[in-house]
């Protein structure tokens, strides 16, 4: 009997249909993030004829399965979310720097109690309020070093003068005030150690009240306030700037503490030597505002400044970007990004077989040319999509709204003005 040798078939064995099904895409994704979601499996479902049409396949059978182009659209879905939520990112850093971050699982989406405010709210789908906040942040600690603020404390502790004793070490005086069951109850109580503490301010205490009655002020004022508190026949009240009191204050307390006391001081490595010699008629008691060494990550639980929230971009509370919330214009790039990808596997496919010999010769299949052509257009759609998100920067827009009105008001400048007529 003679021998069939007749091929079972003469079709490829993988072969990409000409649509997909709806019920298959969930249980054949990688990562399945958007597998919840109708309208991503409507739209994977319609990749699956976009990429039949667009390789060819009514012509020549494409080495593809559904799976393939499915993955290649969740892909692509992410790919899309990641440069998205990368440029919102460069928008709003500066104003969520210190704010709660979240808690992420391994595809990137919150974990149950993943973000303080609950887990469908989304901050990369929002509009921040703007504060400045690094600025602001960095400001405080400016603020510090002017005494006019900050987010360390500031502590105050005395000393006794001794006569005839000029010098004292601040650093040992405060330390033995900060330790001892007698001193559990002093604000900085264990918090001096062995760091070196940082002095702010030092000063005494005198009875300044006569003075400023009597005008102890031997700069003189700053406006109309020699008669403040002095009401006599001749008192004149006048509206004078805010700047201008504090010019007054500044100049008032220096003079109090420096000029009218006859006293000086001088400090180095936290040891105080006082000018003159203190005696029997000095001041009894000094006082010394300092701050001790604070590690910059450490912050007090009831004065929180951020230091466990968002400190980086890899901090930011932002998932994956839902599939609802991409429009028309995300949608567009991520078939055409997943059209790429797809080109790019049958290109692999196609190039584990160079040639296929054939009776008489060989086909020689494009896989080479089809994966560079896919890595081309991916890198030509990751730049296209940057190029438009860079001009659409929060500050970049800031700048067009500056040349729009500037154009505004050249055009109108032109226009003649009219001429009433009464």
């Amino acid at each position: 009997m003679p021998t069939n040798l007749q091929p079972a078939s003469v079709l490829s064995a993988v072969v990409l249909p000409a649509s997909g099904t709806h019920t298959e895409v969930a249980g054949v994704l990688a990562y399945g993030i958007y597998s919840a979601s109708n309208s991503f499996i409507s739209g994977a479902v319609d990749q699956v004829a976009y990429t039949y049409n667009k390789l060819g396949g009514n012509v020549l059978d494409i080495e593809l399965t559904t799976r393939n182009v499915y993955n290649a659209y969740e892909e692509a879905c992410l790919e899309y979310s990641y440069l998205i939520n990368t440029h919102q990112a460069k928008n709003v850093l500066s104003d969520m720097l210190g704010n709660t971050t979240g808690s992420f699982n391994q595809d990137g989406e919150f974990t149950a109690g993943g973000y303080a405010n609950g887990d469908d709210v989304k901050p990369n789908l929002k509009f921040p309020r703007f504060q400045l906040g690094y600025a602001t942040h960095v400001g405080r600690g400016a603020s510090l070093h002017a005494g006019v603020g900050a987010s360390q404390t500031i502590y105050s502790a005395s000393f006794a003068t001794v006569p005839d004793q000029q010098d004292y070490d601040l650093q040992d005086i405060i330390y033995s005030a900060s330790v001892g069951t007698a001193n559990e109850g002093s604000p900085f109580y264990n918090k001096v150690g062995k760091n070196a503490i940082t002095i702010q301010r030092v000063y005494f205490k005198t009875p300044m009240v006569m003075w400023n009655f009597f005008g102890g002020n031997a700069i003189g004022t700053v406006g109309n306030l020699s008669t403040y508190g002095m009401y006599a026949d001749d008192s004149t009240f006048q509206l004078v700037p805010a700047w201008q009191n504090v010019l007054q204050a500044y100049t008032f307390e220096e003079d109090m503490n420096v000029r009218a006391s006859h006293y000086s001081f001088r400090i180095n490595n936290n040891k105080l030597r006082i000018f003159p010699t203190p005696d029997i008629s000095t001041p009894t008691s000094f006082w010394v505002d300092f701050r001790t060494s604070e590690d910059a990550f450490t912050e007090e639980s009831d004065r929180m400044y951020g230091a466990d929230g968002v400190n980086n971009m890899n901090t930011l509370p932002f998932p994956n970007v839902p599939y609802a919330n991409i429009n028309s214009i995300g949608k567009q790039w991520i078939r055409r990004f997943s059209l790429a990808l797809a080109k790019e596997t049958l290109g692999q496919v196609r190039s584990k077989l160079a040639s296929i010999p054939i009776p008489g010769n060989e086909v020689t299949l494009n896989g080479p040319a089809l994966i560079s052509e896919a890595k081309d257009e991916q890198n030509s759609l990751r730049e296209e999509l940057k190029t438009v998100l860079d001009e659409l920067a929060y500050g970049a827009l800031a700048e067009g709204d500056a040349a729009l009105q500037n154009s505004i008001a050249e055009v109108v400048s032109k226009i003649p003005t009219g001429i009433y007529v009464g």
